[in-house]
């Protein structure tokens, strides 16, 4: 069954460490933190007082960085591993994990540059790109017209801008929530309203991968059949358009690529492992599975639902443990 996450720290210990200095790092003494969303990795970075070492809390770890120099913004990389690192600039960061890179990283209520948004009924699109807008309002012959917008409002739960059009005033609020697109059934990391003088219109927004990304997902039921008890089936979600996890015995990579209204999944590769004959019966049914989905969705619990146009899911809650 899914269990919230317990944040267990199995910490990387490290001593006599050499610290190069960055003129963008926090002075010593000052207390460094802040709560970060790379996708769907929740990570707390902070920094201990009288040291330049900060720790990043992910999961069921931790990791401990130090200063590196950088041309711009605070860049700290682990001590023999310059594939885990941690750079931050403002609000938004970059993890690096083994080589892995999560999403862009983000504080409570920012969002992700360039942020897109949609809605229908009537068509309109807008697209922020720092402080300007590109805004097809509905109704508009004229297309996309390109203008300046202002940062009103900003706090964990979102933000909400402010805009003028032939001296029409534009708003746009964005609220972290999950959306669906009242078209396509897609899913959205964000619920955006655009106000245009005084009418309003409810639409969609951000990048759908951060719904996916960042996450171990556990697979708790095949078709409706479960599965065999202590064995473990995982679906992650990489950069590069990438998928992997394990798959009852064997290790699988492979591919796919979200669509309008669903996702394509790629060839599968497995490593050839041989384990007991239900595991490798287990086994063949979720990669069988797997090819043929073409539905993902998040449902009402947070659970990743993976679905054939047979109608058979295959359901998925988040790990809370780390699996390198």
């Amino acid at each position: 069954m899914y269990s919230r996450r317990v944040l267990m720290l199995s910490v990387v210990t490290v001593a006599g460490l050499a610290v190069a200095a960055c003129s963008s790092l926090p002075e010593t003494g000052q207390t460094v933190h802040g709560n970060y969303a790379c996708g769907q990795l929740d990570i707390t970075v902070s920094r201990s007082e009288n040291s330049d070492l900060i720790s990043v809390d992910y999961l069921d770890r931790r990791v401990l960085l130090k200063p590196q120099v950088s041309a711009s913004g605070a860049l700290y990389v682990a001590p023999g591993d310059d594939q885990t690192r941690f750079w931050s600039k403002g609000e938004k960061a970059t993890l690096t994990i083994r080589g892995e890179t999560y999403p862009e990283c983000l504080q409570p209520g920012e969002l992700e540059m360039p942020f897109e948004a949609r809605g229908n009924e009537p068509f309109w699109h807008a697209t922020l790109e720092g402080s300007e807008l590109l805004i097809t309002r509905p109704f508009e012959e004229q297309g996309t017209q390109r203008v300046p917008v202002e940062l009103k409002t900003a706090n964990r739960h979102g933000r909400e801008y402010v805009a003028a059009l032939d001296d029409i005033p534009i708003g746009l609020t964005v609220a972290r929530q999950l959306c669906e697109d009242s078209m396509s059934g897609a899913q959205y990391p964000a619920q955006v309203r655009l106000k245009v003088g005084s009418d309003e219109y409810a639409g969609c927004g951000g990048d759908r991968q951060r719904l996916l990304r960042g996450a171990v997902w556990v697979v708790e039921d095949l078709a409706g059949k479960g599965i065999i008890d202590r064995s473990r089936i995982t679906v992650e979600f990489l950069e590069g358009n990438r998928i992997a996890g394990r798959a009852s015995c064997n290790r699988y990579t492979g591919s796919y690529q979200l669509r309008g209204e669903g996702i394509a999944m790629g060839s599968m590769a497995s490593t050839r492992m041989a384990c007991a004959p239900a595991l490798m019966n287990q086994e063949e049914q979720f990669l069988g599975l797997l090819a043929q989905v073409t539905s993902v969705r998040i449902g009402q619990q947070g659970e990743l639902l993976l679905s054939t146009p047979d109608g058979d899911t295959m359901r998925a809650f988040q790990s809370d443990q780390d699996t390198p």
